[in-house]
């Protein structure tokens, strides 16, 4: 009797718990990443071979590696899956009244002002949904992105590609030198390291550090610093007491709104640089979902940081703009 008499019928869980072991090399992560017992996910792998009449793993090597057969069967099935998940999502969601969970993960640019708006927002146009809302850098987030942990992302945007993640941009944020209010240094002399006043710098493990110390090393400037930090309003808090000079964004400066009397916003000297922030999505997130967010986000941009910046900064007015 062939093999695949014997095996149970093809089912979608099983070509799921399939993929996630090919991506993990593991059952064990497989069952933590789904919440299954990991003698479910055996016993679907399992099924799925029988029906199948083939071994898609080699079962003799740890962690978990596809056969020439696996392997094939896998890119076979990726668009399938893939297809069956939009489909999924569209279908649950239809007037977003329907829609049950979502899962959005953000940088902190946008924690203190827009956020709280935005969840206020999204649990009125999806009153049976349950939301889980996180906080982190721009790494962590893409790594939830891709190990399925959120479904929604909004973060900087990073240089290389994303794997299959979809992202829709977001905001241009040009790069601005914030000195103390009345300070007595020139900006010129300032980035030149002819003064005193130290450079106070974002947390060299940040993407923002990165790019700014870049686009330094490109002027050729070394300025010393003697305070590192990952949060943009201390920083700012100590740029307002007079401790240093720091380089942010307007969206960050904006936050920081307590300080901004003890505060002096200067155009970025030389050749501007900027970063670009997106709204991220796995490709199984609802289009309908991604369009409400990326709705509203765009509105409480305008209304929290462009509009009152622009109007005190007519400078900004080309740099830092929504991205279509």
């Amino acid at each position: 009797m062939p093999r695949n008499a014997a095996g149970k019928d093809l089912n979608l869980k099983s070509l799921e718990l399939f993929q996630i072991c090919a991506k993990q090399g593991s059952m064990q992560a497989a069952a933590r990443e789904t919440g299954l017992t990991l003698s479910t996910v055996s016993h679907h792998l399992r099924n799925l071979e029988t029906h199948l009449g083939v071994d898609l793993f080699d079962h003799a090597r740890r962690p978990m590696v596809l056969t020439p057969k696996g392997r094939s069967f896998l890119r076979d099935i990726e668009g399938a899956l893939l297809a069956i998940r939009k489909a999924k999502a569209e279908v649950s969601v239809g007037n977003l009244a329907g829609a049950s969970y979502l899962r959005l993960g953000t940088i902190e640019d946008f924690e203190t002002d827009m956020i709280p708006d935005l969840a206020v927002y999204l649990s009125s146009h999806m009153p049976g949904c349950d939301f889980l809302f996180r906080t982190g850098s721009s790494h962590m987030i893409f790594d939830m992105l891709r190990d399925r942990q959120l479904d929604v992302g909004i973060t900087a945007t990073p240089g290389d590609r994303q794997g299959d993640l979809i992202d829709r941009p977001l905001l241009r944020d040009p790069f601005v030198v914030v000195l103390p209010l009345g300070a007595e240094q020139s900006l010129g002399d300032v980035m030149a390291d002819k003064t005193k006043l130290p450079f106070l710098r974002y947390s060299s493990d940040l993407m923002i550090a990165r790019q700014i110390d870049t686009q330094l090393k490109r002027m050729g400037v070394n300025a010393a610093h003697r305070f590192e930090c990952s949060s943009s309003q201390t920083l700012m808090a100590m740029v307002a007491a007079g401790a240093g000079w720091a380089i942010t964004t307007p969206l960050l400066f904006s936050r920081a709104r307590r300080f901004h009397a003890r505060l002096r916003m200067h155009r970025f000297p030389g050749k501007s640089f900027a970063r670009e922030l997106a709204l991220v999505a796995n490709p199984d997130c609802s289009d309908a979902v991604v369009d409400l967010i990326d709705t509203r986000l765009r509105s409480l941009l305008r209304d929290h940081a462009l509009g009152p910046l622009k109007q005190a900064n007519p400078w900004l007015e080309d740099s830092f703009r929504l991205l279509t």
